[in-house]
């Protein structure tokens, strides 16, 4: 069987070009023993989402052991019960690789009547390296503003060092991260060019997001892996949700949802529409020419074809408008600029589990993204228009096999890309300066790798991996990254110790600047070289401490990037084209507290990043004028020394709840620096009601003391940026069988 698998999988790799997938399934599996530690075999052994109705069911063997694969990312409550024995149940959360081993120390039934005892969840993985958050729809619905279309609030709100400036998404100092969806990576190789949303958050059951210690699997954005498990269906039986909402700003974000499933078969659909007359963070703070709206589509299909066999697919469309925000002198002097964005995707997986300790997936992809700027007729000195589609097609596999103290993961990705963009240039000055260009660029990235978590003993798992990587466009690069880390479980107090080294490559844009455009630039004093791969090291090590139901995760690492990305503008024509910086160098402290059911109604999560984000020496590639460099570090024009989050989530009486979230930073660098903009604290308030099964209304408020503020006043996207003003909304959900 084992000849039988390795030949398969050689034959895969041999028909598909090989860059690495992740996939949101673990492994878990347990032993089930009596009060003397004697295994016990035939036990009933369930294990069943908390959120939905998907379920498994198996039997302890001779060696009191039993396994489940393909379980997919999220809560879930195993239980076991066996003849004469009380039955027990432990609540897990299950992570995209991981592979826990419960222990069931069953003791004997009284003799009345059976007791069924439950365990304290388990809440820290003492097999894995990596830092990682998991949040649940549910968290998503009620932290003030998450849910909306737009919004980032989901990431910022509990992932430390994370937060929006000039309109971009950061985390630990970088922006480029990389987004799956149903462990399916949904590639895109551009930096800011885009705002719009890729999905809308109102259609995840959960999602996991990593900042460090990564697998081998995982590459090319790497600042920050956000993993979305979207709705299935198992958790509705022939049901819709009706979301309606408004709120000041004119502001609309709605939303009808249906699906439902057999023990085959699963599906989920959603159409939905936003609009707000504050789209993006303003320049004054003055809400002028803010328009922004969009609408979009997401569907989920599930079909257990076998019990060894089940296909995925996953699909989403969106289109997006927005009017770029102008000052009170550009609206007064006729400027209208706006942007449109679109973006779809769509993937399918075939899971197929050849026994319970091996699975091997395959993923077909397909992404496109449109960014299209186009400059008004008041633009002064000239009227740009920026327009790139993206076209992206891949395959991406991975063979797991979880066989005694081993984990390992072997898989591969390939990817090409297509792009078209088109520039224009119109000068408003009389010069007469008029210029159209297109372009018309390929590329492709292929990836293989190979990992394996290694368990050592019962307190030591060593996790080591490599990853290959060739990237094929205006150049070609090679690329070879080690990965290895160890997880050490203190005994008795079972606190976590974890290390991590590792190497990463991402793979640069394709963008270019040749022809009239080229010339203009050199006429400006600019030039575009060759851009180039960033390179990143990074070293990473904290502890995870577990008490009577909490965790404390404290973490400190170190990241030194060379050709770090970053971008610019072209003069005054709007048009932002990527660039590397020589070197840069981010380090820190991150801590995150959650805390379980507090009195039976509350719940906290705390997150805190101390950090500098530095970089240093002369532009290497992209748009550059040359200048010469600083001889020594600067602050990148998105570092922020101090993050702060919290969010107190609490359950009031009456089927009622509310959910306070508070948001501290210590401000951008100011300028050029080395000062910084001051020091902010916002808070963010929603309150929420259930009348029964069907109705339920909910109350947000978003920076609710109405503070305004200047956010950044860096060169980029759309300019300067205030904080957004308050914004309150009131929403109503109507669910419904059909």
């Amino acid at each position: 069987m084992r000849q039988r698998l390795v030949c398969l999988y050689v034959l895969l790799l041999l028909l598909f070009a090989t860059r690495a997938g992740a996939t949101i399934f673990g492994n878990v599996r347990g032993i089930v023993h009596d009060p003397q530690h004697h295994p016990i075999a035939g036990g009933q052994v369930s294990i069943r989402a908390v959120t939905s109705a998907w379920s498994r069911l198996t039997q302890s063997n001779p060696d009191g052991e039993f396994e489940f694969n393909a379980v997919p990312l999220g809560e879930y409550k195993v239980e076991v019960k066996a003849g004469g024995f009380a039955p027990l149940t432990q609540q897990i959360t299950v992570t995209s690789g991981s592979a826990p081993i419960l222990h069931f120390a069953l003791t004997l039934a009284g003799t009345k009547e059976e007791v069924q005892v439950s365990a304290s969840p388990v809440m820290v993985s003492v097999e894995s390296s990596s830092t990682a958050t998991v949040v649940s729809r549910k968290e998503i619905s009620r932290t003030p503003g998450a849910d909306r279309t737009n919004s980032l609030a989901l990431i910022a709100d509990y992932v430390p060092g994370a937060y929006v400036v000039h309109d971009q998404l950061h985390v630990r100092g970088g922006h480029q991260v990389s987004w799956l969806v149903d462990g399916v990576a949904v590639p895109n190789t551009n930096i800011a060019s885009n705002v719009g949303p890729q999905f809308d958050p109102k259609d995840v059951d959960y999602v996991e997001m990593q900042t460090g210690g990564y697998s081998a699997e995982y590459g090319d954005r790497t600042y920050g892996v956000f993993n979305v498990v979207p709705r299935t269906g198992f958790e509705r039986n022939n049901q819709a949700e009706l979301v309606a909402s408004y709120g000041n700003f004119n502001e609309t974000n709605d939303q009808l949802s249906f699906g439902s499933h057999t023990e085959r078969f699963a599906y989920y659909g959603s159409v939905n529409g936003n609009r707000t007359d504050l789209g993006l963070p303003t320049p004054t703070s003055s809400v002028i020419h803010d328009l922004g709206s969009g609408i979009g589509g997401f569907g989920s299909l599930v079909y257990n074809a076998t019990p060894s066999d089940q296909l995925r697919l996953v699909t989403s469309l969106r289109k997006d408008h927005y009017q770029i925000p102008n000052t009170p002198d550009d609206q007064a002097n006729g400027i209208r600029d706006r942007d449109r964005e679109s973006d779809v995707f769509a993937n399918f997986s075939w899971v197929h589990t050849f026994s319970p300790a091996t699975m091997l997936t395959l993923s077909p992809f397909y992404h496109f993204n449109r960014a299209d700027f186009a400059g008004g007729p008041g633009d002064t000195p000239v009227i740009t228009n920026d327009n790139r589609a993206s076209n992206y097609f891949g395959v991406q596999s991975v063979v797991s096999e979880v066989a005694g103290r081993h984990n390992a993961r072997l898989g591969f990705s390939v990817f090409g890309q297509h792009d078209n963009s088109r520039f224009g240039l119109q000068a408003t000055d009389g010069s007469g300066l008029a210029l159209s260009q297109q372009e018309k660029i390929s590329g492709n990235v292929e990836t293989l790798f190979l990992e394996d978590e290694f368990k050592a003993t019962s307190w030591l798992t060593v996790n080591g991996g490599v990853r290959l990587t060739r990237f094929s466009g205006s150049l070609i690069e090679h690329h070879a990254d080690p990965r290895v880390g160890a997880a050490i479980r203190i005994p008795h107090i079972n606190w976590v110790l974890r290390g991590y080294y590792a190497r990463y490559y991402q793979a640069p844009p394709l963008d270019t600047v040749s022809g009239p455009l080229l010339d203009l630039a050199l006429q400006q004093g600019f030039a575009f070289l060759p851009l180039h791969g960033e390179r990143d090291e990074q070293h990473d090590f904290g502890i995870t401490v577990p008490f009577r139901g909490w965790k404390l995760d404290v973490d400190n690492f170190r990241t030194g990037a060379r050709n770090f990305f970053d971008h610019d503008v072209l003069g005054n024509s709007n048009i932002f084209l990527p660039l590397t910086i020589q070197e840069a160098r981010i380090r820190g402290w991150e801590t995150t507290l959650r805390s379980p059911q507090i009195f039976g109604r509350a719940r906290l999560h705390f997150a805190y990043s101390h950090q500098y984000t530095e970089g240093k020496g002369a532009v290497t590639g992209g748009l550059t004028d040359f200048s010469p460099p600083d001889c020594c570090y600067f602050f990148l024009d998105h570092d922020q020394r101090t993050t702060l989050s919290s969010v107190l989530s609490v359950t009031l009486p009456w089927h009622a709840w509310s959910t306070v979230a508070v948001l501290y930073g210590s401000g951008f660098v100011n300028g050029d620096g080395p000062d910084h903009l001051p020091a902010r604290t916002t808070a963010d308030l929603s309150l929420g009601k259930s009348f029964g099964e069907s109705w339920s209304i909910a109350v947000t408020a978003l920076n609710l003391a109405n503070r305004r503020f200047l956010l950044d006043n860096s060169n980029t996207f759309g300019g300067t940026h205030y904080a957004n003003p308050r914004q309150v909304a009131a929403e109503i959900r109507y669910r419904f069988h059909y």
